[in-house]
C-alpha cells in the first residue's frame, strides 16, 4: 500500500515551498528512487526545472520535463498523465490528488503556512486518510 508523506513547513511564501521541494527531491534521488514530481501544469513544470538546476551549487540532480519517453530519467516533472511504470516514488504539488497516485510506493506532499495551500492539502489529507491509506506528518522548522 502506498505511504503518504506530508511534510509541514511554518513558511508561508511559494519560494519556501520550492525551496524545500528541490531539498526533498534531491533527498529522494540520493536514496535511489526514481521519482515523479506532479505540478499543476507547464508553467509549474518550467519553474521546478530552473530551481532544481540552481537551488543549491554542489546539487546535481538528473532531471526533465516530461515531452516524451524519458526511460533513463531517475527525475521526471510532469502535470498531465500519469509517468512511465517503475517509477517508486511522487512529490505532489498539485494541489489535487491523481488518481494514478496508488501507483507508487510513497507519495509525498508539501504544506505551507498559505492559506490556499492549507485548504487543499488538508482536502487531500482527508482524502488519503478516508481510503485507508497510511498518512505521517513531519513538522519542519
Amino acid at each position: 500500500m502506498t505511504q503518504i508523506d506530508f511534510y509541514i513547513l511554518p513558511d508561508t511564501t511559494r519560494e519556501a515551498r520550492l525551496d524545500f521541494a528541490c531539498r526533498l527531491v534531491e533527498t529522494i534521488y540520493r536514496k535511489g528512487y526514481r521519482l515523479h514530481v506532479h505540478v499543476t501544469d507547464e508553467e509549474e513544470a518550467q519553474l521546478i526545472d530552473e530551481k532544481l538546476w540552481t537551488f543549491r551549487p554542489e546539487s546535481y540532480v538528473p532531471h526533465a520535463i516530461v515531452t516524451s519517453d524519458l526511460d533513463e530519467t531517475p527525475v521526471t516533472i510532469g502535470w498531465r498523465e500519469a509517468p512511465e511504470p517503475g517509477i517508486e516514488a511522487m512529490l505532489n504539488l498539485n494541489p489535487g490528488i491523481p488518481e494514478w497516485f496508488s501507483r507508487f510506493e510513497r507519495v509525498a506532499e508539501i504544506i505551507n503556512q498559505h492559506q490556499e495551500v492549507l485548504r487543499s492539502k488538508r482536502e487531500c489529507w482527508q482524502t488519503y486518510k478516508h481510503r485507508g491509506y497510511p498518512v505521517k506528518a513531519h513538522h519542519l522548522n
